[in-house]
Parts: C-alpha cells; sequence; structure tokens
C-alpha cells in the first residue's frame, strides 16, 4: 500500500518545489515580531499533548518545536488546532507552521506545503480485552462490527473505503473514542502508532491490534501554506538537521516513538 501511495506524494511534493512562489513574508514577520506561531493538536498523545491535571504540554514536537524556536532565536506561541481545522488555520494565518505529526495525504499537500517527513506511521485497532467481537485484524471488516474513527484524520477516508461489512463509526468531539469503546457502543476504533499509545500506556482494558502486515502506512511531516519560500526553507532545512545531528532520535527515545522514525 505504501509503495502505491509514495509516488504520487512525491509527484505533488515536486509540483510543490518547483510552482512559482506566492507573495508572502512568513519568514521576515517571524523574525520581526520575535514570535513563531506553532499549531497543535493538543490532544495527540505523545506528539503534542495538554495533560488534562496540570494543563502542561508535552510531546515530541512540544520538545522539537522549542528547537526550532531556538534555532530562530525567538520565542514561541501554540495555538490550538485540529486535523479537521488544519488547512484552514494555516491558509488564514492563524499560525505560521503545524508541527503535530501530520500525515502527508494528498488532499492536504493540494493547499500546504509539507517538509521532508520525520515520522511515518501504519494503522492500528484497539478494543478491549473482554471483546468476544473483535479478536484479531480478520474479525474487524465483518457484519455489524462498529468500527470507529475519529473525523477529520486520515483514517476516516482510509477506512471509509476499505471497509465492506462493518458499519464505520464517526466519533466527533466532544464525544471520544475511548468513552464510547468502554460504552459498548463500537466494538473497535482505529488509530495511529502514537495515540495508540496513549491507551496502551494508560489504559488496563485497551488490547492493541496490529495488521498481519502494511496496510496504510504513511508520512508525518509539518506543514507551511505556499508562498514564503525562505519560510518553508527555514523549517525543512530545520528537519533536515534534527535528522541528521541525532535531535530527532533523542526526542522519539523520550516519547517513545523510535519505531516510527522516518528513514
Amino acid at each position: 500500500m505504501f509503495r502505491r501511495i509514495l509516488p504520487s506524494l512525491l509527484a505533488l511534493c515536486m509540483a510543490q518545489a518547483s510552482s512559482p512562489a506566492m507573495a508572502g513574508a512568513t519568514f521576515d514577520r517571524v523574525q520581526a515580531s520575535g514570535v513563531v506561531r506553532v499549531c497543535i493538536w493538543p490532544d495527540y498523545y505523545g506528539i503534542t499533548f495538554r495533560s488534562p491535571r496540570t494543563e502542561q504540554l508535552g510531546g515530541i514536537d512540544i520538545d522539537l518545536s522549542g528547537a526550532l524556536a531556538k534555532d530562530l532565536g525567538v520565542k514561541i506561541r501554540y495555538v490550538d488546532s485540529s486535523f479537521s481545522t488544519l488547512i484552514a488555520d494555516l491558509t488564514a494565518d492563524r499560525c505560521d507552521v503545524a508541527m503535530f505529526a501530520i500525515a502527508m495525504l494528498p488532499q492536504r499537500m493540494e493547499h500546504l506545503r509539507f517538509t521532508r517527513p520525520y515520522l511515518s506511521s501504519d494503522i492500528y485497532a484497539i478494543t478491549t480485552k473482554s471483546s468476544a467481537v473483535v479478536k484479531d485484524w480478520s474479525d474487524i471488516d465483518q457484519p455489524g462490527v462498529q468500527v470507529a474513527v475519529q473525523a477529520g484524520t486520515f483514517m476516516e477516508p482510509v477506512m471509509a473505503a476499505q471497509l465492506k461489512q462493518a458499519q464505520l463509526v464517526r466519533i466527533k468531539p466532544p464525544a471520544t473514542r475511548e468513552l464510547e469503546l468502554e460504552a459498548g457502543r463500537i466494538d473497535v476504533f482505529m488509530t495511529d502508532y502514537p495515540y495508540s499509545r496513549r491507551l496502551l500506556d494508560n489504559a488496563d482494558w485497551a488490547r492493541l491490534i496490529a495488521p498481519p502486515k502494511p496496510f496504510h502506512v504513511l508520512p508525518y511531516a509539518y506543514a507551511t501554506k505556499p508562498g514564503d519560500d525562505a519560510w518553508f526553507n527555514a523549517v525543512d532545512g530545520f528537519v533536515a538537521r534534527i535528522k541528521r545531528d541525532g535531535t530527532l532520535a533523542q526526542a522519539a527515545r523520550r516519547h517513545g516513538l523510535v519505531d516510527i522514525l522516518a528513514p
């Protein structure tokens, strides 16, 4: 599946790189204001997670956005975003860069400019240890099975296309996949590797089911709006540097994400 996706992603990357730069001065504004505005999704465990108890942010992209701000010699301001509002938040200039492990989907790449990948993840299933309905991957796409996805994530269109017999359930806030699963209103939910760690680290009732072979692996990167080559090059150059000097690998180890580091 990944081999089929990668050529189209590379083609979009080449188109982005070769297209003329639109008018814009994000890099100059960041330098002049002394502040970089970073869009995050504060419910992304291990990536950009805001603790409900302490209100403190933590995760690999909190660490790395801090490193970016230090490289630029500016302060950082976080802007709450989500996968469903990502494109609007960037194009409406609510933030300068989105840093929350954003899957490089073709529909997003039509509107945004992505750095080189730094992580990649397949899709995983979460169910309960006591489930009599879903015991392994082959039980998911079966008649009567309620399969949930978070609305706006890349799992939504993927599972809508893949499921032939099961019922797809789209979960929108304030509802959560965990509570819907615990309440028995769904049988399983699909997520990526980072979010699966949240359940496995914090819920003794949760069970992870990995696909028996690669199912739908996608690269993750940071995103900017098109139009400022200097700004994009600064962010992309930062990713190249942290991959080269070990900063990325160190952050991945701190947050249990070494298994999904991009080559």
